[in-house]
């Protein structure tokens, strides 16, 4: 299927490209399409017997006398693509622009991340919730993502994606509740906190392990494409996430199926204390998309309208032409592509349970969250245009820090899921031993009520 002229020319004058990569213009939906390998005596001469080529599967091939290795890097490292420069000036004005609606909410919603990691991670540290991991210094990644996404597009995060819910309308109640683990939680209890879920707002639940959700975005894709949906499913991971063998098998298996899948890498440099270079040798995560035949982008992910551009872009690529792509976003580079890697840095610690000093310097961390802090960047470009100023500032951040500590002590005074529901949803007819283990677990708590929370009602 080629691509809409429309839309073709709206995508050549918004992502240029450095003469040593294809710029728009020589972007092809074609595929190489799959033949029958031929008898090697039956080749197709084309001037001379020196140059003679093979319909070998996968298409038609030349052979040629020299023998020549595919270098294992290019001179010149992918560019990455950027609309506001570090003050929040525009480069250009050949982006999508954003209303003042929709950038304030955008925003809002960026800041809305700071202060909720800021009080959720003082809460844990308090003792009052078991675990929280940030999303600080990745902000635009989540925020700017989701605004370039329709509602019916399916999402499948990692584990530092609430933004996207937050924008779907997720409230901060609902965060809370399933950090707290409540009766109102979504998951009923049964996950760690920030593994939140929603199936109101296409959002698949969060899972700790590594890039599982990868495959699964495809395959929703797939069905997507079954059913001639004008939609995309996005999964997000991170650069430790392309280390795992579930990431290769993802992007195969999207391109031979020509699945409308968005790859969303978060290039933060870290996995959790692994640092990239000790993953790969390659430059970064985009150049392993056209392996595998899928359009790539390298982006700034500390740039929102940059994030918000390319995501809008590949999406309707994704959906247009019937093919994944990858855009990586992360910290010494960013990148955009139909696996689209973002460039960012992870200013937070891995986790609550995590010190990144102890593989990082602490002048790094500071450096990063004070010069390049995206939040900042983009309050730059909307005070410039006359959407903000600080008083409308003060008092969001005022008022967000007043929900969200109502919310938490609204939250941690609900009572627990019933102790049933951690047995219950298996089976249809739960079996005996899982019905004596239930019966233990509530005998044991009545026996030892002291070690339990108050609220678990046994």
């Amino acid at each position: 299927m080629w691509i809409s002229k429309t839309i073709f020319n709206h995508f050549k004058s918004r992502l240029n490209f450095t003469p040593n990569y294809a710029p728009l213009s020589l972007l092809s939906p074609r595929r190489f399409a799959s033949t029958i390998a031929q008898n090697p005596s039956t080749f197709n001469s084309i001037h001379d017997a020196n140059q003679q080529v093979i319909d070998f599967p996968g298409g038609t091939v030349k052979f040629i006398p020299e023998m020549r290795f595919i270098s294992e890097s290019s001179p010149q490292r992918i560019p990455c693509y950027r609309v506001l420069d570090d003050d929040g000036q525009p480069l250009a004005n050949n982006f999508v622009q954003v209303s003042e609606e929709v950038a304030v909410r955008m925003y809002s919603n960026m800041v809305t991340l700071q202060i909720m990691d800021t009080i959720f991670y003082e809460a844990q540290r308090q003792g009052r919730i078991s675990f929280y991991a940030t999303t600080i210094g990745e902000e635009a990644i989540n925020i700017a993502s989701a605004a370039a996404l329709t509602r019916d597009d399916v999402i499948f995060p990692q584990y530092r994606e609430p933004g996207p819910l937050l924008w779907r309308g997720f409230t901060l109640q609902e965060i809370a509740h399933q950090c707290f683990s409540n009766k109102y939680d979504n998951g009923k209890g049964r996950q760690m906190p920030i593994h939140y879920g929603s199936n109101k707002h296409n959002y698949f639940t969060v899972a700790s392990t590594v890039a599982t959700q990868v495959p699964h975005a495809v395959g929703a894709a797939y069905s997507l494409k079954m059913d001639k949906k004008d939609a995309c499913s996005i999964t997000y991971f991170g650069d430790g996430g392309s280390s795992e063998g579930d990431f290769h098998a993802a992007l195969n298996f999207a391109a031979v199926m020509e699945a409308p899948v968005i790859f969303l890498c978060r290039n933060n440099g870290w996995a959790i204390s692994t640092p990239t270079s000790d993953q790969f040798r390659s430059d970064g995560v985009v150049v392993k998309g056209q392996a595998y035949g899928v359009r790539s982008i390298r982006v700034d992910g500390n740039d929102a309208l940059a994030i918000y551009n390319a995501v809008q872009a590949a999406r309707e690529m994704a959906i247009s032409e019937e093919r994944p792509v990858l855009i990586e976003a992360n910290v010494s580079f960013l990148f955009v592509y139909s696996l689209f890697q973002a460039l960012t840095y992870r200013v937070g610690h891995h986790s609550t349970s995590d010190d990144s000093t102890k593989y990082r310097p602490a002048n790094e961390i500071e450096w990063w969250r004070l010069a390049r802090d995206p939040v900042a960047r983009f309050r730059k470009w909307i005070e410039r245009n006359g959407w903000w100023n600080d008083m409308a500032e003060s008092e969001l951040r005022n008022s967000l820090r007043q929900q969200l500590l109502h919310s938490i002590q609204v939250a941690e005074n609900i009572e627990k899921p019933p102790i049933e529901d951690i047995f219950n949803d298996v089976y249809d007819v739960p079996p005996s031993n899982l019905r004596e283990q239930e019966q233990w677990v509530k005998d044991t708590i009545k026996k030892h009520p002291l070690d339990y929370p108050e609220n678990i009602s046994a």
